[in-house]
Order: structure tokens, then C-alpha cells, then sequence
């Protein structure tokens, strides 16, 4: 077997990824916007990508903003409303809320002159992708999608031998999520009197507090999109990037609630979305988790199989037990590079690995899914007239 080094220089393939690190002085002054669980994962991933330094926090749970606040060193101030983050002397936001408040937020963070990483899905609604973008090119702020595959080093690569045609003709990517919230997502006891539950929902329809949807937010219509705008829109932003296509034609979903009838969204799918040359599907269920989640790029010449841990190249005619002539490993997660790249733009003004563009065309591709689903009915886009 091959690795990934020797077949792209043999190839004469020389586009690997790089990382550098920044010097001791190079502090980024951050504003943290949404401080649960993924915010979490994210300052990690900042922590080991450059230095930074946490000026204030904003969160409508106190123990979410005692938490951040902590991590500073109890430097951070600590806010509810998350326009007194904006007002202070930072560099740039991460925006990790609910998907219900990504647009509202990052817009008020772009009129504030600052830069933001916006944790994925950027839109809520498909209206709001013009919304998104129209005022990130109106500015001269970096916004970074967190599509962080697109920093990732073998994912960097597989999309390289795919555009190379190592594959041949690509006409079919099989995309797959499974997770299982019963065993990994238990819910944590939530003290109400330390959260401010109006300010919570912001715009969605009031209703009554539940640990399930504030836990569980996601799996809710008024708040999130489910797995299509969870997990679809990771691996369809692979799919747009490596087959230069952006915009399914076609879309149908099937989707059903069999395990988890509290939530609005389905819990198992089985959706396909039909591009320009090629077809994408995707299939995933919530209460299990065997097989995690990954892609496979079919072509007339090799498969490609990806997930977060590495990709393998299986080619036709070879035999079995030949197969895979071709493997690689990333050595780290890649949101990681992902934030690292983000403060290297930040610094520059370049364009981050991952513009607004990209996240608004990964998070439109799951909203025509649900809309499918809505319809019970295979949908075109753009719609007609």
C-alpha cells in the first residue's frame, strides 16, 4: 500500500497542506457568543491553534458564561445580552448559538467592524443565505464558516486527487451520519433560574421552557433543521468543493420520527439529491452509532472512502485483497488548522479557507432536503415561478 506522500509525488501532485505558528506577542482579543457544549470544543481547538485571549463572554445561561469566564483566568467579562460583547476593544467573535440566532448575530458583528467564526449551519432559513452574504461582501470583515473539513489535511488532499481525476468520472457520492443520542447525549439537569429563556427563543414563537428542547435544541424546527442542517451540511460542503457544484437540481427525502417522536425533525432519513452529472444521497438514523459518519466518492475508475480519521483509495480492477492502493491519516482534528487559518485572516484580510459562500451553498443544500420532506415530494430548485 501507497501512502499519500509517495503517490502525490509521483503523481507530481504538490498541493499539501501547511500549518505554521504564530509568535509569543501575536494575541487574538476574542468576544465568545453562545458559550455550551461546542463552544467548548472550539476555544480547545483555538487554545492549540494560537494564542488568544478571551475578553467577554455573552450567554443567556449563567453557568455557561461562569464557565468561559473561568477558562479566562476570571479576565472576561460576562454579559447576557450579546451586543455589550460587541462594544468591547476585540479583534474578532466566535458565534456558537443556536442556528436561530447565527444571522442576526453575525450581522450585528459585521456592522460592529468585527471578524467572526460562525459555527455551522450559517443560515436557519434559505432566505437568510442572501442576507448573510450580502453584508459580509458590503464589509471588509473576515467571516469563516465552520466547515472545518476544508482545513483539514486528508481532506485537503482527497479533494486535490479528486479534481486531479484520479477517480475518473465521479456520478454518484454515498454520504452517511449515524449518532445515538440516547447513549451519547444524556441531558444535564438545567437550573431555570439561571437562564433567561425569553431571551433564548429571540425571535421564534414563544412557548414554554423543556429540558428537551433546550438540550436538544437541534431537533426542533423553530431553532434548528435536524440532521440535514447538523451533519448533511458538513459532508455536502465536501461534495461542493471537490466536484465544483454547489446547487442540487433535484432533492428528495424520506424521513421518519421512530425513536425520538419528541422532536419535530425526523430522527432516521434517507434522502437524494440529484446535481448537474452526478447524484448525491444521504442516509443516517440517531439511535445508532456504529459506522460514525463519512463519504464515499464513487468514479468510474476508484472509489474514494472519507471520514474524519483518514480516506482510502480502492481502485477498479485490482483485486481485493490489493485494495486499498491508497491511504491516509490526518494527525490532528482539523478544526484545529480550521481556527488557525482564521487567525491567520484575521491578521492578513485574506480569504479564509471557508467564505460565507461556502457555508450559505452547505447549509442550502439540507434546507432543500427538509424542505423535501415537508412536501412529502420530490422538489426542484431554484423553485418555479
Amino acid at each position: 500500500m501507497i501512502t499519500r506522500r509517495s503517490f502525490i509525488v509521483a503523481t507530481g501532485m504538490t498541493a499539501l497542506a501547511s500549518t505554521r505558528v504564530f509568535g509569543a506577542n501575536d494575541t487574538i482579543r476574542l468576544g465568545v457568543i453562545g458559550a455550551g457544549q461546542r463552544m467548548k470544543g472550539l476555544l480547545d481547538s483555538a487554545a492549540k491553534a494560537g494564542p488568544y485571549q478571551i475578553v467577554a463572554v455573552s450567554d443567556v445561561y449563567g453557568p455557561h458564561r461562569e464557565a468561559v469566564k473561568e477558562r479566562s483566568n476570571g479576565e472576561a467579562t460576562t454579559h447576557l445580552d450579546y451586543r455589550e460583547v460587541l462594544d468591547k476593544n476585540i479583534d474578532a467573535v466566535i458565534i456558537a448559538t443556536p442556528d436561530h440566532w447565527h444571522v442576526p448575530i453575525t450581522v450585528d458583528a459585521i456592522k460592529a467592524g468585527k471578524d467572526v467564526y460562525l459555527e455551522k449551519p450559517v443560515t436557519h432559513r434559505v432566505e437568510e443565505g442572501a442576507v448573510l452574504v450580502k453584508a459580509v461582501r458590503a464589509s471588509k470583515q473576515i467571516l469563516q464558516c465552520g466547515m472545518q473539513q476544508r482545513s483539514w489535511t486528508h481532506f485537503c488532499d482527497a479533494v486535490d486527487l479528486i479534481q486531479a481525476g484520479s477517480l475518473g468520472r465521479v456520478v454518484q457520492v454515498r454520504t452517511y451520519w449515524w449518532q445515538n443520542y440516547s447513549r451519547s447525549w444524556a441531558m444535564k439537569p438545567v437550573d431555570q433560574q439561571a437562564l433567561d429563556w425569553k431571551a433564548w427563543l429571540g425571535s421564534s414563537p414563544d412557548q414554554a421552557f423543556s429540558d428537551e428542547k433546550f438540550a436538544h435544541w437541534r431537533w426542533f424546527w423553530n431553532f434548528g433543521g435536524g440532521a440535514m442542517t447538523d451533519l448533511f451540511t458538513h459532508w455536502i460542503d465536501v461534495v461542493h468543493w471537490a466536484l465544483k457544484a454547489d446547487q442540487p437540481r433535484h432533492a428528495f427525502m424520506l424521513g421518519d420520527k421512530y425513536v425520538f417522536d419528541q422532536w419535530d425533525c425526523p430522527d432516521t432519513i434517507q434522502a437524494a439529491f440529484r446535481y448537474p452529472g452526478f447524484d448525491v444521497v444521504y442516509e443516517g438514523m440517531m439511535s445508532s452509532s456504529i459506522d460514525d459518519g463519512g463519504l464515499e466518492f464513487r468514479g468510474t475508475d476508484a472509489t474514494l472512502k472519507i471520514d474524519r480519521g483518514g480516506f482510502t483509495v480502492h481502485r477498479e480492477g485490482v483485486q481485493r485483497d490489493q485494495n486499498p492502493v491508497m491511504s491516509d491519516r490526518s494527525y490532528r482534528d482539523g478544526t484545529i488548522d480550521h481556527m488557525l487559518n482564521f487567525f491567520e485572516c484575521v491578521k492578513s484580510r485574506k480569504e479564509p479557507n471557508a467564505p460565507v459562500e461556502t457555508g450559505v451553498a452547505a447549509a442550502r443544500a439540507g434546507h432543500i432536503g427538509n424542505l423535501a420532506f415537508s412536501k412529502g415530494t420530490q422538489i426542484t430548485w431554484p423553485p418555479k415561478a
